[in-house]
Parts: C-alpha cells; structure tokens; sequence
C-alpha cells in the first residue's frame, strides 16, 4: 500500500471511530421523537425531539444538543427536556455592551444584592418567596401558567442546583431558579418586581449580572431559554457572544437568527432545509 492510500485510510478509520463514538453519545442520552404535523405535498413530517436524563452528569451534554427542560406535564417523574432553538452565550465571547453598562448604572440606583444561594440551603416552601414567583407567573408568563403545583415540580427536578435572590435589606426585588452543572448554568426562571421594570429595567439587569457573574467564575456558556418570536429579540440585541441551536449545532450568524424570529408569527409550510430562502440556506450548507 502506497503512502497516500495508507493516509486515506487511516484517515477514514479514524473518521468512523469519531462518528461511531459521537452517535453512541447521542443515541446513550434516551433520546425519542413524538409525531407532529405532516404535510404529504411537500414531504414534510414533523417529529419533536425529547430527552430523559437518567443521571445529572448527562445535563450539560443535553443541553449542548439543543434541549432544554421541559415541565408543562407535572405527573412526568424523570427529568425530560425538549429541542428547541435554544439559546446561549459563549462566554470566552461575551463583553458588556452599552445597554448592559446603561442598566447598570440605572440598576446601581438601587443597591440590590446578588445572593447565590445553594438549593439545599434555601427555605423552598418560603410564603413569601412562592408567593412572589407564582403572582409574578400569573401575570407576566405566556404561554402556560405557573401554577403552585407546577411550580413545587420546577423545583423538585434534579436540575436547579440554586436559587439566585436579588435583594436589600429592606426588599426582595427578584428570583431566578438556575441549573448550574460543570462548566454551564442555564438561566431558567426569572422573576421580579415589575414596578421596577420599566424605570431600572431590573429583568433585563438581572439577566445581565447572572451572565456577568457566569464569566467571572470562569463558566464556559450560560443558557438563556429559547428564542422564538421579535419579541425574544432582546436578548441577541443586549449581549455579546450568542448562538443559538439550529438544528445542526450552533450558529453565531445573528443577522440568521433575527431572521427565523422576524418569521414565526407565520406558519411555516416547509422546512428549512427544503425551504428557498436564501436567507437560511446557510444553516444547512455542507
């Protein structure tokens, strides 16, 4: 056997050991697809992808592949996510910007506290602290409601490892409910003194001094929920560093990402991959 030939075939061995490995972690995670939609004209199926996660070590590689909890089915008993187009931020990329030094200055007006707290060491059942989130839910969250019984199964997943508590000695001005696991900490829910929020912008601060501190204990991503819908867009317009999951892997290309969230208000009939559209055509190019 020649050199070159030699070469291709170490070359393709050792592409099939990386494929076989890489589909053996994929397939080990307990992944599964429900069906969906089905449009027979354009060959479209639709299939939602789940995960159940058997131990907490499997979480961050889970959420590397696009998942993210899912909690709208209360009677579930294993941890069990959904792939969406999450969003993250690459933290080796992300620096403040002048929205994030514009509400901090305004934030700083209040002299909250950031106190991470270990689950274990937070009074859960706190009248005040489920109080606080479930009215928050009841009138700012979309989508579902967070009920007292939803929000008791939130905080009984083996996901939340700490309760992030904004406060003064006088006041609680928020919540966030965060999965830190290895090198990643997924900001899930978030909730707050809306009196706060147009005049110090508090969520958006919040979001921001979770990521801040993310960075500064040296964590490589912080996970940000999905990103659907103009609405959403705040979060790629206010920070450095973000990708979302495509489908593929992660596509840094924002201009992409306002795109698809400029278009979901629509039903889409096809695709993206058989889709035309030049302006998505990136995300599956080989």
């Amino acid at each position: 056997m020649n050199i070159g030939a030699s070469y291709l075939v170490s070359n393709l061995y050792s592409t099939s050991i990386f494929l076989s490995h890489t589909l053996k972690q994929f397939f080990l995670m307990n992944i599964f697809f429900s069906e969906y939609l089905t449009n027979y004209s354009t060959y479209t199926f639709g299939y939602t992808a789940y995960c159940q996660a058997d131990s907490s070590d499997e979480i961050p590689e889970i959420y590397s592949k696009g998942f993210l909890p899912y909690t709208g089915n209360i009677q579930l008993e294993k941890s069990t996510f959904y792939m969406a187009r999450s969003l993250r931020i690459d933290l080796e990329r992300f620096s403040d910007t002048s929205e994030n030094r514009r509400i901090n200055r305004k934030a700083s007006e209040l002299n909250i506290e950031m106190d991470f707290t270990p689950l274990a060491e937070f009074d859960l059942n706190d009248e005040h602290f489920v109080n606080f989130c479930t009215n928050y839910a009841a009138e700012r969250f979309a989508g579902g409601e967070m009920t007292q019984e939803r929000f008791q199964y939130v905080l009984s997943r083996n996901l939340i490892t700490h309760i992030i508590e904004f406060k003064t000695a006088e006041q609680k001005y928020g919540y966030v409910l965060a999965c830190m696991h290895s090198n990643m900490l997924h900001y899930w829910f978030s909730f707050f003194d809306i009196d706060y929020m147009q005049s110090h912008s508090l969520g958006k601060w919040m979001m921001w001094k979770t990521i801040s501190w993310a960075k500064e204990n040296t964590l490589s991503y912080v996970y940000l929920g999905t990103c659907y819908l103009p609405k959403s867009l705040y979060k790629v317009r206010d920070h450095k560093g973000i990708a979302f999951f495509d489908g593929t892997g992660w596509n840094e290309d924002a201009a992409v990402l306002k795109y698809l969230c400029q278009q979901d208000a629509e039903p889409r009939e096809i695709d993206i991959f058989k889709s035309e559209d030049e302006k998505t055509k990136s995300i599956h190019l080989t």
